[in-house]
């Protein structure tokens, strides 16, 4: 089944956040091999593409696995939470509709 895994980041975290960045895409890059991930990408802070020194309010991930226990423990591993980027992360189960 598919998961969203929605995180809202800490206020002020623009530096932390791109200092994890290549670990976070790692793991995401990962789970693209794997043929799991349907979506994933940053909030921007701002209504623009690239947010600059505005950063990003939070992130959405959308993948495919066993469980929403096995989801949960794939987002608490996330590089962005031990860099204190997210400030809350929420998993749930989705179900894809369309297209």
């Amino acid at each position: 089944m598919f998961y969203a895994i929605i995180a809202r980041d800490v206020e002020g975290s623009l530096e932390r956040r791109l200092a994890a960045r290549p670990a976070h895409l790692e793991r995401l890059q990962a789970l693209k091999g794997e043929g799991r991930l349907l979506l994933a990408g940053p909030h921007p802070a701002i209504d623009a593409e690239d947010p600059g020194p505005a950063g990003f309010s939070g992130s959405l991930v959308v993948a495919e696995f066993p469980s929403l226990e096995m989801a949960r423990a794939w987002a608490d591993a996330d590089p962005y939470v031990a860099a204190g980027v997210y400030a809350e992360v929420s998993v749930k189960p989705f179900k894809k509709v369309l297209p």
